[in-house]
């Protein structure tokens, strides 16, 4: 299976790039394809500029300016997405993405009146492997926008119904090695199933 992952990350040698080399190992130990995409690394712009709404509509004109992007998304059979939460939300890049990518005519089709109809039928599988300065509890009272986004408006995106891996390690600010290790192992056993 080609994977596409999403990284947004800035800090070299952090729990999250931790994270995102098991994640990698993970899949390639089950000779998945790897298209690993370092938002940071790759200067990924995620500012959606006035010209691109203005043109939101017209799907080649909008789809041309993140082609690559596109066609990297359009080539996955499966997306795993690596991002620490802040402020209850996705880092910017990550979100960036979301809105200059996933566009009319790529994650979704619009249809007569005003609808719209999920575009995503290459993707077979979701994950996503995160974590929070918050613990469970307090992100729950908050709503857990990042999980809601990904196990619902993702999954609603593709044309049949896939599978969702949501791993989250809560409470980094309070967390311990042995808790680190331990949710690096639970990653490494949901991703080596795939």
């Amino acid at each position: 299976m080609r994977i596409l992952i999403l990284y947004a990350n800035p800090v070299e040698g952090s729990f999250g790039a931790t994270l995102h080399e098991t994640a990698i190992k993970s899949l390639r130990s089950r000779q998945h394809e790897i298209d690993d995409c370092d938002l940071y690394a790759e200067s990924f712009n995620p500012v959606l500029s006035r010209e691109e709404r203005l043109a939101y509509h017209d799907t080649n004109a909008d789809r041309a300016r993140v082609k690559p992007y596109v066609d990297r998304l359009l080539a996955a059979e499966g997306l795993v997405l690596i991002y620490p939460v802040w402020n209850e939300g996705f880092p910017a890049i990550l979100k960036g993405f979301f809105d200059r990518v996933f566009l009319a005519g790529v994650s979704f089709i619009e249809t007569p009146g005003g609808g719209v109809r999920p575009n995503l039928a290459n993707l077979q599988t979701i994950g996503a492997v995160c974590t929070y300065g918050a613990d469970r509890l307090t992100t729950m009272f908050m709503g857990d926008p990042p999980r809601r986004v990904v196990n619902r408006l993702l999954r609603s995106l593709t044309v049949h119904r896939v599978n969702c891996d949501y791993l989250a390690h809560y409470d980094m600010n309070h967390t311990t090695a042995e808790r680190r290790a331990k949710f690096l192992g639970k990653v490494e056993r949901a991703l080596g199933q795939w």
